[in-house]
């Protein structure tokens, strides 16, 4: 089969193309005819080895497909159903997947949609119902409103009612207005956290979802309220240089620094969100944007795409 490799992290170019044996399922996997292939953010953190991968490995951490055998003992789904599933070794014609991580893609959405939604679109669910259950009426900052969970995020936000502040480049605000954002903000000519003051006449924020890390962090911090919860789930402009934790102190604040692993690692858990997320895409909504679809030898090419910003939704990968 063919797939990506990479034996040493880099740049784009470390994503290599090339022909590797198909491999075949152990007691209690499954093996994933592999029909589309998301591309995340993470991936590029495994490429350059921010998050390290034991070497050669295939990324990619997201896809849906058609199980094409299984292994002994695995009950879970049988050769024919139709799946997705968040698993290194994505990039590739076929894959082999625990048994308990693969969900069951409903007849209404077909390979392209769930690949596109499954990882974003349950890491916002995680954020809207568990880390911070957001309650109608209340007001929430999200930053990079337009990208993949960015933009779920604010349908999500405001299909529970809460006021959704949302930051965008200028090129992108539409976007964010189109997801339903109550108040839309330029970050590259407007102060965030003065129109949060203003807007909330000082009060500030129940909470603030930042995939941006560095950047904004320091005035993320600034716009909760008393009591108030700072949300760091990425760092898409670079980690967030040490603080003093009394900072803290000065609002009683919250800040937490989720990852999607532990919201999933229960196979009930997991399932329970990836029903919310393909209810709410099946009820329209939540739409989930598709930027284009390159070949999976085009890896390289999506994530330049990626790193420059230069996406409207969810880049593809088809095998």
């Amino acid at each position: 089969m063919k797939g990506i490799r990479v034996t040493t992290p880099g740049g784009a170019e470390a994503l290599q193309y090339a022909e590797f044996d198909r491999p075949a399922p152990a007691a209690g996997e499954a093996l994933v005819r592999i029909e589309a292939i998301g591309v995340n953010y993470i991936d590029v953190y495994h490429r350059t080895g921010l998050y390290p991968l034991p070497n050669p490995f295939t990324p990619g951490s997201e896809a849906a497909g058609v199980v094409e055998e299984v292994g002994s003992g695995v009950t879970q789904v049988k050769v024919g159903d139709r799946v997705c599933y968040s698993h290194i070794g994505a990039y590739a014609e076929y894959s082999v997947v625990s048994a308990g991580k693969l969900v069951p893609v409903p007849d209404g959405i077909d390979s392209r949609t769930a690949a596109a939604a499954l990882l974003q679109g349950v890491t916002a669910q995680y954020l809207t119902k568990t880390t911070y259950p957001l309650k109608g009426g209340e007001k929430v900052l999200i930053h990079a409103a337009a990208g993949g969970v960015g933009g779920i995020l604010v349908q999500m936000a405001k299909r529970l009612g809460a006021y959704v502040f949302g930051t965008a480049s200028t090129t992108k605000l539409e976007l964010v207005r189109q997801a339903g954002a109550d108040v839309v903000i330029d970050y590259t000519k407007e102060d965030f956290e003065a129109i949060v003051t203003e807007k909330t006449g000082g009060a500030g924020l129940e909470v603030v979802f930042d995939s941006v890390g560095q950047t904004t962090f320091d005035k993320s911090l600034n716009c909760v309220k008393p009591r108030g919860m700072l949300v760091m789930f990425g760092q898409s402009s670079g980690p967030v240089q040490p603080f003093d934790v009394l900072r803290l102190a000065k609002k009683s604040a919250y800040l937490t620094r989720p990852s999607l692993a532990h919201f999933i690692a229960d196979r009930e858990e997991l399932l329970w969100r990836a029903s919310e997320l393909f209810e709410a895409i099946e009820a329209g909504a939540v739409t989930i944007r598709i930027d284009r679809e390159l070949p999976l030898s085009s890896a390289g090419e999506a994530h330049t795409l990626l790193e420059g910003r230069n996406t409207v939704g969810k880049l593809i990968l088809i095998p």
